[in-house]
């Protein structure tokens, strides 16, 4: 059987139904049995998405709204509405949102879940509860932190409380 498919949003009315203070993800693709994870973000005004490295996946990152500048290991890139970035794996960034803020759009492969495993490969649980992670999920967007000791939320740029 072949998807259909069909218009899942459309962004400017997403914008523009928001609440003026409102930040972080406004839109997720969410769709079963999808091979990508998109997000609609927005931070106001000087907000930052601290320093973070995304080890699996690239991410294309597209400019709706406002502008700012990305940090990078060689300077900064600057923002502009629809500035197109690509985010490599493994690069190091951090994202600030200029005097107007940022709504920018990201689109990456689906990031695979998390496993804990045991030494031999196997997963570490069979039964029971798990480590409880709480501390590492972001308030703002519900996004499991892998950083053990997370500043930003890499999604939406939430600070996590300090510990």
């Amino acid at each position: 059987m072949n998807a259909t498919p069909r218009v899942l949003a459309v962004l400017d009315d997403v914008l523009a139904a928001a609440r003026p203070d409102q930040r972080g993800a406004l839109w997720q693709l969410a769709e079963a049995g999808r091979e990508l994870d998109a997000n609609l973000v927005r931070l106001p005004a000087g907000a930052e998405v601290g320093e973070h490295q995304e080890d699996v996946l690239d991410v294309l990152l597209v400019v709706l709204e406002g502008g700012g500048l990305v940090r990078v290991a060689d300077g900064e890139l600057v923002l502009g509405p629809r500035s197109v970035l690509w985010l490599p794996r493994t690069s190091r960034r951090a994202l600030v949102a200029g005097a107007e803020g940022l709504a920018y759009l990201t689109v990456h492969r689906r990031r695979p879940g998390m496993v804990i495993k045991g030494l031999g490969g196997s997963p570490a649980y069979e039964g029971g509860e798990g480590p409880c992670m709480l501390d590492r999920v972001c308030a703002e967007c519900g996004r499991l932190s892998e950083d053990p000791a997370p500043v930003f939320c890499s999604r939406c740029g939430e600070r996590f409380s300090e510990r």
